[in-house]
């Protein structure tokens, strides 16, 4: 009996055994794998176009000219001849200074002239018939001398005079203060009925150019020989953007390279001249200012979040015809406005993905949902 329970035993192991096999068997040839999860993407397109090279720099507004006005005499302002803000030309009036004390210093030093005038006349005369008597012995020598340096004195006494007209009138103009330059005006720092002297340099108004008007920026003095090499083939393009760096404000053109490098700061100061025809350049504003040294002829171009940073460089993921990707090794140039210029990994009309590649890596299947851009 234990011998038969022995190879019962054994044998319904064997039976077990046999039908785990089975079991096994069954599920490994009837079980597929799951299928390959498709990553939705945004799809792009490399594009080719020309794009700007630029130096970038922090600036300030400037105006073109800018005069403080003062007053070149003394006196009571009796007339303002202008509003704030309001733009005027050159030679239009601003203030006036009550003009009765030069009006009258002038018409004095008038008839002071009138006067010496008549009297140099007759001294003349005098000198004439002096120098017509003395040959016959009717005149002294001496006497002709004397009458001879009253008609210089005479002379000198008519050039005085008209000095003195030429000054007189030159304050009688000086009471009616105009603009030098053509300009808007700022606000008025002296109301009318004020008494002012030259002597104390008081400030009335400041009249300032803006158009044209300048823009004052520095950049690092490693760009200089950059700049500097490109000028010689042309005027270089400058372009004013707000403080966002997006906004464009103006377009001008490169007018100075300073004559030296800020030592404290290794920058180099820039000047640049706007139209500014539409005044959206207001002194004083802070500018981006971007020199255009050169333009990248046909470079490719994707939107700058297509490009990612791995431990070996950049690269970007590739969508395959089989919709797979390929992850990339590429080399950018440089990055702006929104673009990166590729110069190695990517050909023109690439499709590459421009989002939703942190889900991705080499080979993954993807989902478009929409058509690549064209370029």
């Amino acid at each position: 009996m234990a011998k038969f329970g022995l190879v019962g035993v054994a044998a319904i192991a064997a039976a077990v055994g046999l039908g785990g096999w089975l079991l096994i068997h069954h599920f490994t040839k009837t079980t597929t794998p799951a299928p390959q999860v498709a990553i939705p993407v945004t799809p792009g397109r490399v594009a080719t176009k020309d794009m700007p090279v630029y130096v970038r720099g922090l600036g300030t507004v400037q105006g073109f000219n800018t005069v403080t006005i003062k007053s070149r005499v003394d006196g009571q302002i009796t007339q303002v001849l202008f509003n704030e803000g309001q733009e005027v030309n050159a030679g239009d009036p601003l203030f006036q200074i009550d003009p009765r004390p030069y009006q009258a210093s002038l018409e004095q030093a008038q008839a002071n002239l009138q006067k010496d005038q008549a009297q140099l006349q007759g001294s003349r005369r005098d000198l004439d018939r002096y120098a017509k008597l003395v040959v016959p012995g009717f005149q002294t020598r001496q006497s002709f001398e004397d009458q001879k340096s009253t008609v210089g004195q005479g002379e000198g006494s008519v050039k005085a005079d008209q000095a003195l007209i030429d000054s007189s009138q030159l304050n009688l103009d000086y009471a009616n203060i105009r603009s030098p330059i053509a300009g808007r005006t700022g606000a008025r720092l002296v109301d009318i009925g004020n008494f002012v002297q030259a002597a104390q340099g008081t400030n009335l108004v400041t009249v300032t150019q803006l158009k044209p008007i300048f823009v004052t920026f520095t950049v690092p003095q490693e760009e200089l020989d950059q700049i500097r090499q490109n000028q010689t083939l042309g005027q270089l393009p400058v372009v004013a953007y707000a403080s966002d760096d997006k906004t464009i404000l103006a377009e001008g053109k490169l007018t100075l390279i300073n004559n030296q490098v800020d030592t404290s700061t290794g920058t180099i100061q820039l000047k640049a001249t706007f139209d500014n025809a539409d005044e959206r350049l207001w002194p004083g504003e802070f500018v981006n200012a971007r020199v255009i040294v050169s333009v990248r002829k046909k470079a490719l171009t994707v939107p700058s979040q297509t490009v990612m940073q791995g431990p070996n460089g950049a690269y970007a993921y590739t969508i395959q015809p089989d919709n797979t990707v390929k992850r990339q090794d590429v080399e950018v140039a440089a990055t702006q406005d929104g673009l990166a210029v590729v110069e190695k990994g990517l050909t023109a009309d690439d499709n590459v993905v421009i989002d939703g590649q942190y889900r991705l890596t080499n080979g993954s299947k993807v989902r478009t949902d929409q058509t690549p851009p064209a370029s």
